[in-house]
């Protein structure tokens, strides 16, 4: 059996050792001088690998393609990933947000296990072999390769989607698997900076909120129906907005054919409902009346982001000076502050790329073409984009994985 794995990143590199492992004879193509170059850069070089929960964990953080991915998820899922790294002597831990790092905290250490994985197994890895085009023939596949023309058996395609294009990720792979008849979801930036904000936002450039609910709502729907939510730290720059909140709600911002069709609020103090700031706001007993509101607001957020909030709604005053209406719309913004987002840092900027080959054409359990027998199709191609904090790897081995073993298994 012979099988062509097309792209070394996560999905490849695991893909070729797996089907490899199994008896097929593997060569894995690579455009680039190196294996896992996305890999090196991620995580900022610590390589955010999985994360600290279950199947079903993994999967809620992929919106309408969880179901698709339960499958490969649950076959593969955190734990085996972990342990199958610790196999490869890369110690992992476990930091307080869930995020499962390599203990030396050097993302190399990721890549060069899995690049180990796949020539140990007998992968045979042709580096600068970029692919232009992949054709079914009369006894499998020709693949047309920067280098010549290799024949395959069966082709496992994981060439990434569009995010990074420094690491070689253009997106070339959307091409030829539309030429053989496959839907390609239109690709747009996910876990990606927002650009915007208002004077104010801008100044607070570098201000880092530890804790807040990032909520995007369509603006044809109605108010308590949210499209997303996502509670996490949050960070002002000088273009807009960045830190996990802010990019985990990107993706859904981007699906929009419009900024303008969607709305951005955060919450800046989750813990508090409505009623506990205004109560707080409004206690006038003891000295409490004579602290500025700047102060009050103090407790809970950043100085510079309390003194911006009372300038915000002219609450620069002490808390018995007050006025009633000017206490409430001053509950309404640190509750429901509205951010205003013109677009986002784009595909260069992105962690992931949302959109790719439609999920209907792709068997879950197999990650096999269902409009092209012997093709299979894993990782970030996909129209799969999960949160920040390991869950996109998580998918990209599962699916890696579930593609070599459906590909190696002889029919």
């Amino acid at each position: 059996m012979d099988i062509v794995v097309i792209g070394a990143g996560a999905a490849g590199m695991l893909a070729a050792a797996e089907a490899s492992r199994r008896g097929a004879n593997v060569t894995l193509l690579e455009k680039n001088t190196k294996t896992g170059v996305k890999i090196l850069m991620s995580g900022g070089t610590r390589c955010n690998l999985t994360h600290d929960t279950d199947a079903r964990g993994i999967c809620e953080a992929f919106g309408h393609a969880q179901r698709f991915l339960q499958p490969s998820v649950g076959a593969f899922p955190p734990v085996d990933v972990v342990k199958m790294f610790e196999a490869a002597g890369v110690a992992t831990k476990v930091e307080s947000t869930g995020k499962i790092f390599p203990e030396s905290n050097r993302a190399v250490q990721v890549r060069d296990a899995l690049h180990t994985m796949a020539v140990d197994s007998g992968t045979e890895i042709r580096l600068r072999s970029g692919v232009q085009n992949v054709q079914r023939s009369d006894d499998g596949w020709q693949v047309f390769t920067d280098e010549g023309t290799v024949h395959a058996d069966r082709v496992i395609v994981t060439a990434g989607g569009r995010s990074w294009p420094g690491c070689g990720t253009t997106g070339d792979a959307y091409r030829w698997l539309a030429d053989l008849g496959h839907t390609i979801v239109t690709p747009r930036p996910a876990l990606v900076p927002l650009v915007g904000g208002t004077a104010w936002m801008n100044a607070l450039s570098g201000i880092t909120l530890d804790d807040c609910v990032a909520t995007v709502r369509r603006r044809e729907a109605k108010r308590k129906q949210a499209a997303i939510a996502r509670r996490s730290s949050w960070l002002f720059t000088h273009f807009g907005f960045s830190g996990p909140a802010a990019m985990d709600v990107s993706g859904v911002m981007t699906a929009a054919s419009s900024m303008n069709e969607v709305r951005l609020e955060l919450d800046l103090v989750p813990d508090l409902d409505d009623g506990r700031v205004e109560a707080t706001l409004g206690d006038r007993n003891a000295d409490g009346g004579r602290r500025r509101v700047s102060a009050v607001l103090a407790q809970w957020m950043p100085n510079r982001l309390a003194d911006a909030m009372v300038q915000c709604v002219d609450a620069d005053r002490s808390v018995a000076e007050l006025p009633a209406a000017t206490r409430r719309r001053l509950v309404d913004q640190i509750k429901r502050l509205p951010v205003p987002v013109s677009g986002t840092r784009g595909f260069d900027k992105a962690e992931v790329t949302a959109g790719g080959v439609s999920l209907k054409e792709v068997d879950p359990r197999t990650m096999e073409s269902r409009l092209c027998p012997g093709l299979f199709i894993a990782g970030e191609v996909l129209d799969v984009d999960g949160w920040i904090g390991g869950y996109n790897f998580q998918s990209a081995f599962a699916t890696g994985r579930a593609a070599a073993i459906a590909a190696s298994t002889a029919k």
